[in-house]
């Protein structure tokens, strides 16, 4: 539905909100954004700005895989924007 779309205003200061201190964590942020600016909704940037509140390792951790959310953060709009998160980079098909 569209009237929960995120506008340009929302998804700038989500951007500003998102920067990190870690390059990793900004690596796949940035990829984050070049895919789904246009299409954030106001529930994901809720769950993106609850996993801002992390540090940048526990932030890298759930990135990688190397932890799932829990307590606080375990919840469907999280575990969805971390799957949107975790999507490998678009790579160019084979003979393309």
């Amino acid at each position: 539905m569209a009237a929960d779309l995120l506008d340009a205003r929302a998804i700038s200061k989500l951007k500003w909100r998102c920067r990190r201190g870690m390059l990793e964590n900004d690596i796949f942020i940035e990829r984050f954004f070049s895919r789904y600016e246009n299409q954030l909704t106001d529930r994901q940037a809720q769950a993106l700005t609850a996993l801002m509140d992390l540090s940048d390792n526990d932030l890298l951790d759930l990135l990688l895989g190397r932890k799932e959310p829990g307590d606080d953060l375990d919840s469907p709009d999280v575990r969805e924007l971390l799957q949107m998160l975790r999507l490998p980079p678009h790579r160019p098909m084979a003979g393309a």
